[in-house]
């Protein structure tokens, strides 16, 4: 069995590994991390050999980190990334360049069609009835997207919101409010089978599917960096906030919104933005946390847009795709009877 994960700001790790009466045997972990001692590969080999197959990554890398001789050093890979490797070896998990991508960026739409997309593609995805794929968002109005577990008194100011011409919608992945001004963020959305991250925990699923856009910000003079569990952020500040939502069938979102433009005072009569939720965070200021694209890059939205698409396709082979007008006309009803809804809206008051 072989097995690979490219950790994260990280090194490439691999394994190859046999199963011998329900227990782990001749494993041999490679790739191009550094490691010393030199020896203590050998060390890593002989703790995971002979655990059981039903063995955890967070399992494994405890074997791992006990093996390791005093002072052994691991650069660019973890115990926890040998540990998600070896599950997904055991599963066989594909990486990025194993699946067929679509990139679409196409018209725009409203932030509750947006949202509608978000379920048929995902759903589409998990199917098999769509490629997997990256779609940057454009949007027609202005609105803040409220997380499927946020309650609406709380997040929002009703009155602030109309009064600066915002709608206020709910998604159905769980994480924070965020504020879709016009021009204002960057938005995608990955719609991935689960397959892609089968073996890893949760939380390192969110760091994975947003490595690629890192790469794609450091391109453009940002040094940005993760922050779990899901903000994306650099030395001046947070950038922005990733959420996922996963679906019965094996679908996978997993979308991220990135702030280009931000006005705090605005944000700050729109949404209610508590102490407790920022107590954690080492600033009372929700707006002062934020350090938006475009002051750190002087880059038109539309710039870090296409330096995203180029990001992606150099690295995962990409081609151009479209929304077909079937699946418009299914997320047109989906807003009709779910996000346009008030039951939907207020499910959590």
């Amino acid at each position: 069995m072989h097995g690979e994960y490219k950790v994260p700001g990280g090194k490439l790790v691999v394994v190859d590994l046999d199963v011998e009466d329900g227990r782990l045997a001749n494993v041999h972990l490679a790739g191009d991390f550094f490691l010393e001692p030199d020896d203590a590969l050998a060390d890593i080999d002989a703790a995971i050999s002979g655990l059981p197959v039903g063995t955890d990554a967070s399992a494994i890398a405890a074997a791992v980190r006990a093996a390791l001789p005093p002072g052994a050093q691991l650069l660019g890979f973890t115990p926890e990334s040998i540990g998600t490797v070896v599950r997904r070896a055991l599963i066989t998990a594909p990486g990025w360049k194993d699946l067929t991508w679509e990139v679409v960026h196409d018209r725009p739409v409203s932030p509750r069609m947006n949202l509608a997309l978000d379920e048929v593609l995902t759903t589409r995805v998990g199917d098999g009835r769509r490629n997997p794929t990256l779609r940057l968002w454009e949007w027609d109005e202005s609105a803040v997207v409220i997380g499927s577990f946020q309650s609406y008194r709380n997040e929002v100011d009703p009155e602030g919101a109309a009064r600066h011409g915002f709608d206020v919608v709910r998604r159905i992945s769980g994480g924070g409010a965020m504020m879709m001004g016009a021009g204002s963020i960057v938005t995608y959305s990955l719609y991935v089978p689960a397959s892609l991250v089968a073996g890893m925990t949760f939380a390192d699923s969110y760091a994975f599917l947003d490595d690629w856009v890192l790469q794609a910000l450091r391109s453009i003079g940002v040094d940005a960096t993760y922050q779990p569990l899901n903000d994306i952020t650099s030395p001046q500040g947070k950038i922005g906030g990733a959420a996922q939502k996963r679906l019965a069938n094996g679908g996978v979102l997993h979308h991220a919104t990135l702030s280009y433009d931000m006005d705090g005072q605005v944000m700050t009569e729109v949404l209610r933005i508590g102490r407790e939720k920022l107590s954690d965070k080492g600033t009372v200021s929700a707006a002062k946390r934020v350090d938006p694209l475009r002051r750190q890059t002087g880059l038109p939205r539309e710039a870090i847009i296409e330096r995203f698409i180029e990001t992606f396709t150099h690295l995962y082979g990409a081609t151009e795709g479209h929304i077909t007008e079937e699946e418009y006309a299914e997320a047109e009803a989906l807003v009709a009877t779910k996000f346009a809804t008030d039951a939907w809206l207020r499910r959590v008051p």
